[in-house]
């Protein structure tokens, strides 16, 4: 049976995260992740994480703040910006007892000068977090929603696993984004399951709630529980309406 994480940067928006965090717990989940924390003091978070016994599972590192910005690892002339934007995310990881930082490389012309940039800084990321036993997550990002992204295969995510041989970097495996650019979740899962750190999912097109859509989940989460997958999958999905009116396809597996 899977277990289920909150993504606070799509779900109970309207709240702070301190309250969205007892919100999730109210409604069933197990634990929380999220975008982009640092609005608020560790302590506020770390409060509402243990009054709720939840874990927090993951965050990002900050887009930028050029517009256009969505990320700023692989972004060759602002490895400055990128690094301090990493140190960010990992002290804050550490401070609040986070295992996972994804960390966004951006919109690049996909050359070798980005490349290397995006490597020369998930090395020092995973360096940095290998230390406080937190694990640095690649998600292939699809080129409809952010073009130019500088990988959307979980192939080439891969890849630049096995080229750097850093334990703790692992792939975000997102079905959102993969079913839009390669589709065959199941066999792409139990492929690079040794790499994969983290599950999200959400409907295809509309990115909503997984009940409806292109993508069967039953059958897709009943086929990640059979491969062995024992993570979280992450509920990383934009409302149609509010959170709590759309939390119906959580009771199906309960």
């Amino acid at each position: 049976m899977p277990k289920f994480s909150a993504n606070l940067g799509f779900l109970w928006t309207e709240l702070a995260l301190p309250e969205a965090i007892r919100a999730a717990a109210n409604a069933g989940f197990t634990a929380v992740e999220c975008h982009w924390p640092f609005e608020y003091s560790v302590a506020e978070v770390r409060s509402a994480l243990d009054e709720t016994g939840l874990p927090m599972l993951g965050l990002n590192t900050l887009k930028g703040t050029q517009p256009g910005d969505f990320g700023l690892a692989a972004v060759p002339d602002r490895k400055t910006e990128a690094r301090e934007v990493i140190d960010q995310a990992i002290d804050y990881a550490q401070q609040c007892g986070i295992a996972n930082v994804h960390v966004m490389a951006g919109r690049t012309d996909a050359g070798a000068a980005a490349d290397q940039c995006f490597r020369d800084n998930l090395l020092y990321a995973s360096r940095k977090a290998a230390s406080h036993n937190i694990n640095i997550l690649l998600e292939p990002i699809n080129q409809r929603d952010v073009p130019g992204y500088h990988f959307s295969l979980v192939e080439e995510a891969v890849a630049l696993i096995e080229a750097l041989k850093q334990s703790n970097i692992k792939v975000l495996f997102d079905c959102y984004h993969s079913q839009i650019m390669q589709g065959d979740l199941i066999t792409c899962a139990r492929t690079h399951l040794d790499h994969i750190g983290h599950i999200q999912i959400a409907a295809v097109p509309d990115r909503g709630e997984p009940d409806d859509g292109e993508i069967a989940y039953p059958a897709l989460l009943k086929a990640f529980d059979d491969m062995g997958y024992s993570g979280y999958i992450g509920a990383e999905y934009k409302p149609r309406t509010d959170t709590a009116s759309g939390l119906g396809w959580l009771q199906q597996y309960r």
